[in-house]
Parts: structure tokens; C-alpha cells; sequence
């Protein structure tokens, strides 16, 4: 009991925020035409579309890790975003996040696939519905397949910005 309220704990937080991530690039002060120049100033074109994959990935992932719903798949979703964002916002700005470093975004990526690894527990919709979609082979598909994703978006979307 004491297990599944910790994973509880850490996938509500974890989830919620990632919700809130996405709910903000749509519906913050920026909204989503803030965000796609925000995207555009980062090299990654279109910045329309982008700024729709993130903020989709992000409620999408988020929900489903609050959920403890298909959760080495919420974790590679988790993973994926993490990796282009230490990739391209935190890119050489050291470690620390408050120097605008990568310390963040790792802590959350490994965490998600902590929890791909350990699963969801007991109070989760993977146990209610008898899904397994957590263990060592999840974690591995979390860490792999959301690397490979971040790295195939990097490499057919990034350019670099253009100078007048």
C-alpha cells in the first residue's frame, strides 16, 4: 500500500505537470501563435506545428501518466520531449535550471522512465484493466524509442535560424 500511494504521488506530480506544459503553450499569455515563435526561434519549422505536437504530446503524456494508463508509452512520450527540449532550450547553458541548464529535463525524463520501469501500481487504469505496460523492457522502449523520436524530430525540423 505504502508503494502504490508513492507511485501515486509521483505520477500524479509528474503527470499534472506535463499537463500544465501543454495547457500553457496553448492557452498561455502567448498562446499557441507565442509558442510556434517561440518553436521558430529555437530552429524547429514549422513553428505552427510544433507548438501543436508539444502542447499534444505534453496533455497527452500527462494525462496518461496521472492516469497510470499504457505508462512505458506516457514514459517514451515523457523521454521524447525532454530530450528536445535539453537538446535545443537548454542546450549549452551548463547543468544547473536555474543558469537555464538541462538538470531539469533530465530529472524529469528519468524519472518517467523510473516509474516505465517500477510501473504505475496498484491505483493506476493499467492495473485496473490488467495491461502491463510497464517493466525492464519498458523502460528500455522509454529511454530508446523516446530518444530515437527526439533525435528523428531534431534532425528533419531543426534548422538553424537564419541571420538578416
Amino acid at each position: 500500500m505504502h508503494l502504490d500511494l508513492g507511485l501515486l504521488i509521483i505520477r500524479v506530480a509528474l503527470g499534472c505537470m506535463l499537463c500544465a506544459h501543454g495547457w500553457n503553450k496553448i492557452f498561455g499569455s502567448g498562446g499557441l501563435r507565442g509558442t510556434a515563435g517561440w518553436f521558430e526561434a529555437l530552429g524547429l519549422r514549422p513553428g505552427w506545428l510544433h507548438a501543436r505536437l508539444a502542447a499534444g504530446t505534453e496533455i497527452g503524456a500527462g494525462l496518461l501518466m496521472t492516469l497510470g494508463l499504457l505508462t512505458g508509452l506516457a514514459a517514451t512520450g515523457f523521454v521524447g520531449l525532454m530530450l528536445v527540449a535539453a537538446l535545443t532550450d537548454h542546450h549549452g547553458k551548463g547543468f544547473f535550471v536555474f543558469k537555464g541548464g538541462w538538470e531539469y529535463v533530465a530529472l524529469v525524463a528519468l524519472v518517467a522512465i523510473g516509474l516505465a520501469a517500477t510501473g504505475p501500481g496498484a491505483w493506476s487504469l493499467d492495473h485496473a484493466l490488467s495491461l502491463t505496460v510497464s517493466g525492464r523492457l519498458w523502460s528500455l522502449v522509454a529511454a530508446v524509442g523516446g530518444s530515437f523520436a527526439a533525435l528523428l524530430l531534431l534532425v528533419t525540423s531543426r534548422r538553424t535560424p537564419s541571420t538578416p
